[in-house]
């Protein structure tokens, strides 16, 4: 099967991608997974300026899943620049930073300095982080301010623009049209989910900040279903994410629209999941005889007239 695909002009040799917040910054890894045969890397959330995170605990196992409230801990996006792309162009590892800001501005003033790095392929604007006060998930929940930043930071950006959305909206089908016409040139579908944890014993959150986001295997059918609606909504690629840890995973969200897939709540407990998603991938297109992974795309089979309801 050939394995190689296009997002927004970038070249990739493989639809699997690192996700962001649970790969560290790719170097992280080096020793354990082969970064050059990936698709990309997508580094942890960076910030103009260095960032402590949220207190903790941080991590929590649910019964189908992970909460965090990590908080977007990160090194800074110069310090990322300087000590860790340099690594990661050496290696061979296709680079997609994803970039945070409280304000439009710490996006524009983050995408700036990182501009300044050679050896990125794209950025992926996270506008949809629900473990912090302020800023993350407030623009990507709402029209005005999404567009806003997007547009902004397409006039800055010397890459891809990749937007991140978050599941936590009435509709995906109208925030990716919004973030399609205000020029993004991808989308990721999805962040987490808000959850929150109760201690019984002391009648307590288990997280300062109270909520915190629910990743892992308990929400793939809501991803999936998300990027089915997205998918007949815009004309952008789109990356699905979202409990993905077999190559079936991989090939529903693919199938329901996606081009290219991330991997990642299953890297905390397998930190060869990508490699293996890669692999199950490759025995799935032997089986099946698929010629091109491209042509897994939307290849969703259904009723005639079947489309989500929003449309």
């Amino acid at each position: 099967m050939d394995l190689n695909i296009e997002i927004a002009g970038v070249a990739l040799p493989n639809p699997i991608l690192a996700a962001s917040g649970t790969f560290g910054y790719g170097v992280e890894l080096e020793d354990i997974v082969n970064l050059k045969k990936l698709g990309a890397v997508v580094t942890k959330g960076l910030s103009l300026q260095p960032m402590a995170g949220n207190p903790s605990p941080r991590l929590f196992e649910t019964s189908a899943g992970m909460l965090n409230s990590v908080g977007l801990q990160n090194i800074g996006a110069a310090a990322f620049v300087r000590t860790r792309l340099p690594r990661l162009r050496q290696i061979g590892a296709r680079v997609i930073t994803n970039v945070f800001g409280y304000t439009v501005e710490d996006y524009l003033e983050t995408v700036a300095v990182l501009n300044e790095g050679e050896g990125i392929a794209a950025y992926e604007l996270n506008v949809s982080c629900p473990n912090t006060q302020r800023g993350g998930m407030v623009f990507g929940s709402d029209p005005r301010l999404l567009a806003e930043v997007v547009e902004r930071v397409k006039r800055t950006a010397r890459r891809p623009v990749i937007v991140k959305l978050t599941p936590n909206v009435t509709s995906i089908a109208e925030m990716a049209r919004v973030a399609e016409g205000a020029g993004a040139d991808a989308l990721t579908l999805v962040n987490t989910f808000l959850g929150m944890a109760i201690d019984p014993r002391t009648r307590r959150p288990r997280f300062a900040n109270v909520v915190a986001g629910l990743s892992g295997p308990a929400i793939k059918p809501l991803a999936v279903r998300m990027v089915w609606e997205a998918y007949h909504a815009v004309k952008i690629p789109l990356i699905g994410a979202g409990g993905i840890a077999s190559g079936e995973d991989a090939v529903e969200f693919l199938l329901a629209g996606a081009r290219a897939v991330q991997v990642g709540t299953a890297n905390f407990w397998d930190p060869k999941a990508t490699g293996n998603v890669l692999k199950g991938l490759k025995r799935y297109g032997g089986r099946y005889g698929v010629a091109r992974v491209g042509d897994l795309t939307g290849a969703l089979e259904t009723s005639a007239g079947d489309s989500p309801a929003s449309e």
